[in-house]
C-alpha cells in the first residue's frame, strides 16, 4: 500500500467495516441465532476480497475476514472471538490441524523438495535447454502449458504446482509474462478436473449428486458437454495463443515482457533466486532429469488416489467399476502426501544414481523446499479459516437454499440463475468444492432427475461450472493461489489479469445456460457457446487494437 490513495481508500474501507459491524451488533444483540443461515454469513469473505483489492495485499485481509467471521460468530464476545479465531471450532489452529489440510500441506512441502532437487540436479536447466530449441513461439509455449495441463487431470493442487514447475523455463525463454503462465495454470486447473472423469473432482461431486435413483458418476459425465464455462475457458486459451490477443491488466505484463523484457512488471518478487537453474555436479543434464520425477510422482499419485478409495482392498476385486468407486472414495489429501512422498523419496535415489548432486548438498533441498512453500500455505490457512467460518460456522448454506427456494417457476432459466450465484458463492468463500457441495444438493432436489432429465443434468452442470468460475476469479481461492506459487508470480498480480479474462468466459457460459435451458439439445448449445466465445474474443481483439494500436505495435516489432 505505497500510494497515499490507495492508504486512504483501506482506511475508509476499515472505518465503514467497523461502523457496519456496530450497527449489526446493534441490530442482532437480542437474536438468538445470530448471523448464522443470514445474508451477513457471506460478509467476512466479501471483506477479504474487498481488501485485498482495495491494498494489494492479501495476508492482513485475510486475517481481518476471519476476525469478522469469529465476530460474528461469536455475536460480538470480547473474549470468544478471540477464542474462536485462534483455537476454536472454527479458529485458525482448528482449520490448519485438520487432517485434510495437514495433508495438503504435507503435499506442498513435498512438491517443493522435489522442484528443488530437480533445479540443482539439472532437470530444469535441461529442459529449458530443450524447450529453446524444441518450441519456436510464444504460440507454442502457451499451448504446451495447455497441454501438460490438461494431461495432469487428476488433483488441481497437484496440476497448478506440476505445471509451473516444468513450463516455467519454457515460458521464460519466450518472454511470457508469469502474470499469464499463472492464468494458463490456473484455467487448466480447476476446469480440466472438473470435466475429468477419472479425478478427485469427480469423486467429490459423484458424492455429493449420489442417490437411490441417481448414480453420481454417470450424472458427472453427463454434465460435462454441458460445463460451459470449464470447456470455454480451455477454447479461450486456444484463440488468445493462436490469435494472440490479450487485453486489461495482462496486455501490460505481456508488453513488459516482450519489450522491456520484465516478467513481473511490478517489484513483489515472492520466489526471487528460485528460478536460477544450475549445472549439475556431473556437467551432464537431460531432459529426462526432470520428466522422471514428474512422471514417477504422477504415477504415485493415481496409486495413492486409489489406494485411499479402497482399490487394493482384498475383498474390492480390481474391475474397471472398483476402479472408478476406488475414485469415487477417494482422499485426495491421503493421496497427494503418500504420492509426493514416494517422489522426494524416488528423485533423492535418482540424482543420487546419477552423481547429479551429492549426498549433503541434497538435503539443502529439504529446507528450501518448504521455505518456497511458506507464502502459499499461510495464505491457504487464512482462506481455509476464513471458509470455515462461513460455510460451517456461520451455515451460509441455509441462506442460499432459502434464496432458491421460491425460483422453481421459472425453471428453463434456472440453470443460469444456478451459475450466477454458485459463482458468486464460490468467488466470496474461495471453494468449488464447497460451492458444489452447497449447489449440487439443491439441483438433484428442485430437478426432479426422473421426470426432467435434461434440465437436471444442465443444473448440474451450472452449479458445478458456477462454482469452478467463483473460485477461479476469487483471490481466496485455494488454486488461485497455488497457480501463483506454480508460475512464481506475485499473487495479486495473477488475480487482477485474470479476472477480465474469467469474467470474458463467465459472460458467455451465463447466456449459454440460457440457450441450453430453453433449447436442451447437447450439441447445438455446444455448438452455440463455442461460437458465441470465438465471437467475443474477436471483437475483443478489434477493440484491443483500436485502444493500444501503439502498445501492440511496440509489442509486434519486439517479436522481429
Amino acid at each position: 500500500m505505497e500510494k497515499k490513495s490507495t492508504r486512504t481508500a483501506y482506511a475508509v474501507a476499515i472505518v465503514a467495516i467497523v461502523v457496519l459491524l456496530g450497527a449489526l451488533a446493534m441490530m442482532y444483540k437480542d437474536v438468538e441465532t445470530g448471523f448464522v443461515g443470514t445474508c451477513w454469513s457471506l460478509l467476512p469473505p466479501v471483506v477479504a476480497i474487498a481488501l485485498a483489492l482495495i491494498s494489494k495485499e492479501v495476508y492482513s485481509s485475510l486475517f481481518v475476514g476471519c476476525l469478522v467471521g469469529s465476530l460474528l460468530y461469536t455475536q460480538f464476545a470480547p473474549w470468544d472471538t478471540i477464542v474462536q479465531l485462534v483455537g476454536g471450532d472454527y479458529g485458525i489452529v482448528t482449520t490448519v490441524s485438520d487432517s485434510y489440510n495437514m495433508g495438503i500441506i504435507v503435499f506442498l512441502v513435498m512438491l517443493g523438495i522435489i522442484v528443488d532437487l530437480m533445479n540443482k540436479g539439472g532437470g530444469s536447466e535441461a529442459f529449458g535447454r530443450w524447450a529453446n530449441t524444441s518450441v519456436k513461439s510464444r504460440c507454442g509455449a502457451q499451448l504446451m502449458s495447455m497441454l501438460l495441463g490438461c494431461l495432469i487431470f487428476i488433483d488441481d493442487y497437484f496440476n497448478c504446482l506440476t505445471v509451473g514447475a516444468v513450463m516455467r523455463p519454457v515460458t521464460e525463454s519466450h518472454h511470457i509474462s508469469r502474470a499469464k503462465l499463472a492464468y494458463v495454470i490456473d484455467a487448466t486447473a480447476a476446469p480440466v478436473c472438473m470435466i475429468a472423469p477419472v479425478s478427485s473432482w469427480a469423486a467429490a461431486v459423484s458424492g455429493y449428486v449420489q442417490s437411490d435413483n441417481v448414480n453420481g458418476i454417470e450424472m458427472f459425465i453427463k454434465q460435462i458437454p454441458y460445463n460451459y464455462y470449464c470447456l470455454l475457458t480451455l477454447l479461450m486459451i486456444v484463440v488468445i495463443s493462436v490469435l494472440n490477443i490479450d487485453y486489461g491488466p495482462m496486455l501490460k505484463h505481456e508488453y513488459n515482457a516482450q519489450v522491456k523484457g520484465d516478467l513481473f512488471t511490478t517489484p513483489e518478487r515472492p520466489f526471487a533466486g528460485d528460478d536460477e537453474y544450475v549445472q549439475p555436479a556431473n556437467g551432464k543434464s537431460s531432459v529426462a532429469d526432470l520428466l522422471l520425477p514428474v512422471i514417477v510422482l504422477i504415477i504415485a499419485c493415481i496409486i495413492g488416489l486409489i489406494y485411499s478409495g479402497g482399490f487394493f482392498d482384498p475383498e474390492a476385486g480390481s474391475s474397471y467399476q472398483n476402479i472408478i468407486e476406488s475414485f469415487s472414495n477417494a482422499d485426495a489429501s491421503v493421496a497427494l502426501s503418500i504420492g509426493s512422498l514416494i517422489g522426494v523419496v524416488f528423485t533423492f535415489l535418482y540424482f543420487w544414481a546419477r552423481r547429479a548432486i551429492n549426498f549433503e548438498k541434497s538435503f539443502e533441498s529439504v529446507p528450501n523446499g518448504f521455505i518456497q512453500m511458506i507464502a502459499p500455505i499461510l495464505i491457504l490457512s487464512f482462506a481455509w479459516t476464513l471458509c470455515s467460518f462461513t460455510r460451517y460456522g456461520l451455515d451460509s448454506e441455509s441462506f442460499v437454499v432459502g434464496a432458491l427456494a421460491g425460483a422453481e417457476g421459472l425453471k428453463k432459466f434456472l440453470p443460469a440463475v444456478i451459475f450466477i450465484i454458485g459463482a458468486f458463492i464460490g468467488f466470496a468463500t474461495g471453494t468449488s468444492w464447497g460451492t458444489i457441495g452447497i449447489m449440487a444438493p439443491i439441483v438433484v432436489s428442485v430437478f426432479n432427475y426422473d421426470v426432467e432429465p435434461t434440465l437436471c443434468v444442465i443444473g448440474l452442470a451450472a452449479a458445478c461450472a458456477g462454482g469452478v468460475c467463483g473460485d477461479h476469479c476469487s483471490p481466496i481461492s485455494d488454486t488461485t493461489i497455488m497457480a501463483s506459487a506454480g508460475a512464481h508470480c506475485y499473487h495479486l498480480n495473477h488475480v487482477f489479469t485474470q479476472l477480465p479474462y474469467a469474467a470474458t468466459v463467465a459472460a458467455v457460459s451465463f447466456v449459454s445456460f440460457i440457450i441450453a435451458g430453453l433449447i436442451q439439445n447437447v450439441v447445438i448449445c455446444l455448438a452455440i457457446a463455442c461460437a458465441l466465445m470465438i465471437v467475443t474474443l474477436l471483437v475483443i481483439k478489434a477493440v484491443t487494437e483500436k485502444q493500444h494500436g501503439d502498445m501492440l505495435a511496440e509489442i509486434r516489432a519486439a517479436k522481429k
